[in-house]
């Protein structure tokens, strides 16, 4: 018969030989150590980074004047010929004769600026609707959600555009208020949906035992503990931000300057001789691809590694 005194230098043995430390570690300390072992996270942010810092520093980058038509006389319209790669521009010209590389750089920032904004003004919209909603309950629950379950029915790019197409003006400012309207919903129902959790939990009875003030509950100890999933919904949206962002940009429904490129723009300038030059469309699309790939790993792993019931 195992006596408790050697029992417990058993589990103690084995605790010892898992290489865990004794002392317990955070929710964030353990996320951590998970992701920086996790390559599909590391891809993520890689990427991520990369386009973060190409966004911020590409005035500097760029090798030409993104405005400036300084290859227009190889321009052939009747022969659709278009400026070749060549020294001093490395991907050739545009349509215009225009540098196509120093677009394609300058063009990341005003992606990054679009994608950040409408993500930034939809999670300040959600988190008054979830915050009103999961807090109070009641008929203002059952009003929000039903406004939520609409926008909801409707495809995400088809309400952005029906948004855009209400403006007189479209430009660059409509489409983040278009993109940002589609993403409240997506973060209302979230948040909302870890305050009700958060209503039950042993801290917020606790609280309201004592007599706290209801105010004081939900931005004391609901609000900032239901937040987790919606910071790392908003990484995973960011990603559906640039992309609808640049479908409606293509369909002509962003900025009509296009001294000042974007991505999206930039696909939707060339549609019409995709089958001639289709390198002109590959690295915008390519860009935008690889960059939501890279919030959609990022996003993925981290909310993998902050779920209690997926962490091993």
């Amino acid at each position: 018969m195992v006596t408790p005194t050697r029992k417990k230098d058993r589990i103690d043995a084995l605790a010892a030989s898992s290489g865990e430390s004794d002392a317990g570690v955070s929710l964030a300390a353990s996320a951590w150590r998970t992701l920086r072992r996790s390559p599909v996270f590391l891809t993520g942010a890689t990427i991520i980074t990369l386009f973060v810092l190409i966004s911020l520093l590409s005035p500097w980058l760029a090798p030409q004047d993104t405005a400036e038509p300084m290859l227009i006389d190889q321009v052939v319209k009747a022969r659709n010929e278009i400026p070749p790669p060549q020294p001093g521009h490395l991907l050739g010209g545009d349509l215009q004769g225009r540098d196509f590389f120093s677009r394609l750089l300058v063009g990341s920032q005003q992606t990054l600026i679009v994608g950040v904004l409408a993500t930034l003004i939809g999670l300040a919209g959600g988190l008054t609707l979830g915050t009103l909603a999961g807090a109070l309950g009641g008929w203002v629950d059952t009003v929000v959600m039903r406004l939520v379950d609409v926008m909801l029915s409707l495809p995400s790019l088809l309400l952005a555009f029906s948004i855009s197409a209400m403006f007189a003006r479209p430009n660059q400012y409509t489409v983040i208020v278009a993109v940002a309207v589609v993403q409240i919903p997506v973060f209302a129902r979230l948040l909302r949906g870890s305050m009700l959790a958060q209503r039950s939990s042993d801290h917020v009875l606790a609280a309201t035992a004592l007599g706290v003030k209801p105010g004081a509950i939900v931005f004391r100890h609901m609000l900032p503990n239901s937040l987790g999933p919606v910071i790392v919904q908003s990484t995973l949206v960011l990603a559906t931000a640039i992309i609808d962002a640049a479908a409606l940009s293509f369909l002509g429904l962003g900025n009509p300057d296009d001294r000042v490129p974007e991505w999206g723009q930039m696909l939707g300038d060339v549609q019409n001789v995709f089958d001639t030059h289709p390198q002109l469309a590959f690295w915008p699309a390519g860009c935008i691809i690889v960059v939501a790939l890279g919030f959609t790993l990022m996003g993925e792993t981290l909310r993998e590694a902050l779920d209690p019931k997926s962490r091993r």
